[in-house]
């Protein structure tokens, strides 16, 4: 029994090393960026040496990253003590596979952002959010003047709430399909 669980507890480590360059990038704990970002951040790289590489300037052309965020970046990955914890990482065998650069982006909900509350009729959560991601959207975890869709299921709570506030469009799991099939219209705010 001792050998299957130590073989079990090898393998998971062995498991734990495979990554995304989104979720390697978030797991690093840059200031100001949290997993919609990092995963933005990844996309438009592609890799980690271009986005160590990347000038506050061209950091602050990807999707939703403005100055603060830009300059939060650029200051971790030129400290040197980050970088060897990288390289660390990256000799004990935390890898991951490096993606082409999408710098635009792609797909009928490009330049929206969704927030979701409530549970969906058929879709889960992380469901709705891969497919509006697939298709270009964002998907945010909280509601502000910058949210486009609220898509709302049973039990919605406090983020419905906000929404009807700033006035934010409301739309259910079917009308979310219907964007998906085809495209958003465009914003009029």
């Amino acid at each position: 029994m001792a050998e299957k669980s130590a073989a079990n507890v090898v393998a998971a480590i062995e498991k734990g090393k495979e990554t995304t360059l989104g979720r390697f990038i978030y797991a690093l704990g840059i200031r100001q960026v949290g997993e919609a970002t990092a995963r933005d951040l990844a996309r438009h790289f592609g890799n980690l040496d271009a986005l160590m590489a990347a000038t506050t300037d061209e950091l602050a052309a990807v999707r939703d990253v403005g100055p603060v965020v830009a300059e939060s970046v650029s200051r971790f990955f030129a400290e040197r003590h980050n970088r060897e914890v990288i390289d660390a990482l990256q000799n004990r065998g935390v890898h991951w596979r490096d993606l082409a650069p999408q710098r635009a982006p792609a797909g009928k909900l490009a330049g929206i952002t969704f927030v979701l509350t409530g549970t969906l009729p058929s879709l889960s959560r992380e469901d709705a959010k891969a497919m509006i991601e697939a298709e270009g959207g964002k998907v945010a975890g909280s509601v502000s003047t910058k949210t486009d869709y609220v898509v709302a299921g049973e039990e919605a709570g406090s983020k419905l709430d906000k929404a009807q506030a700033l006035g934010v469009p409301i739309i259910d799991e079917a009308e979310l399909r219907k964007l998906l099939k085809t495209g958003a219209p465009p914003k009029s705010r």
